[in-house]
């Protein structure tokens, strides 16, 4: 194996957590993920499982890849035990600082001396998360796209103290996992947000300000801008609480009115409306149904 990374511990069991264990484990990385609670580890193997089968259908992989990459999977409850022997840990908890910073805290008192530190974050600090380790240079950003077996891009922020050697060993290990790195300074939003969330916030604002409705907002952006979905859906396929507090960090983080969250996404938060993950977001969502249709408090 390349960059002398072979044991990878994914911290999180959910959408990205499995993604990002899947991918790992088809390349041929011995993978553990690691969660507190065991039905979401029992969620996710069900749901590598189920993507590797839509793959072989597909005859994406063959059943012999099927195979070997659910056995290079094992999961755990104990940190310390999913630590103990890793060269690269990858957190993919929820979005939320203090919870972050702990378990790094943790990451860093159980992982062996080699082991880098990667987070999944999508906005937080990655110099924050660093500081609360004794090696700060070599915790990374490694953002991964949902989905993850699908998305080809990671984006790869260094910390102010990241080293060039861990950048580099991050950098080829996203190619080996035949992703396309690209490599980004850690400000607020990096690159990916920074651009993709005031676009949805302005959306949300065109909504909001009676410019137009859900379908037709999407639908400009869709053919108009060869978008593959257009930002209200988007919106609702990320997570309505998670683009809050994107927008939030980057508000915090520029002092710059033009990140600060439109009025009606801060109530539909408040009031539980999340986009897919709650059924009901700018769209009604139906589970397991591809059909989708605008929300009544948007219907004309």
């Amino acid at each position: 194996m390349d960059h002398n990374i072979k044991n990878v511990t994914v911290i999180g069991a959910g959408t990205m957590g499995n993604g990002i264990a899947q991918v790992f484990a088809a390349e041929n990385y011995s993978v553990i993920i690691c969660d507190v609670s065991e039905t979401a580890l029992s969620k996710a193997l069900a749901t590598i499982k189920s993507n590797l089968e839509r793959m072989l259908k597909k005859e994406i992989i063959t059943p012999q890849n099927l195979e070997a990459t659910l056995g290079n999977i094992k999961t755990s409850m104990l940190l310390k035990e999913a630590a103990a022997d890793a060269d690269l840990i990858v957190e993919a908890a929820t979005e939320n600082e203090e919870l972050k910073m702990n378990l790094f805290r943790q990451m860093d008192q159980y992982a062996p001396e080699r082991c880098i530190l990667a987070t999944n974050t999508s906005s937080i600090s990655i110099t924050k998360i660093a500081v609360s380790t004794k090696r700060p240079e070599q915790v990374i950003g490694m953002h991964f796209m949902n989905p993850v077996p699908v998305m080809k891009l990671v984006e790869v922020i260094r910390g102010y103290a990241t080293s060039d050697e861990v950048c580099q060993t991050v950098l080829a290990m996203s190619r080996h996992l035949k992703k396309e790195p690209v490599e980004v300074n850690d400000y607020p939003g990096f690159v990916a947000n920074r651009i993709l969330m005031p676009m949805i916030n302005e959306a949300v604002y065109t909504l909001y300000e009676g410019v137009a409705g859900v379908n037709e907002i999407d639908t400009v952006m869709k053919l108009g801008m060869a978008h593959p979905m257009g930002p209200l859906a988007l919106a609702d396929f990320i997570g309505l609480d998670v683009c809050l507090s994107i927008l939030n960090i980057m508000y915090d983080g520029f002092g710059n009115p033009k990140y600060a969250p439109c009025p009606l996404l801060k109530n539909m938060v408040t009031a539980g409306k999340l986009g897919r993950k709650s059924f009901e977001g700018f769209y009604l969502y139906t589970e397991g149904s591809k059909e989708v249709e605008v929300a009544p408090k948007f219907k004309k």
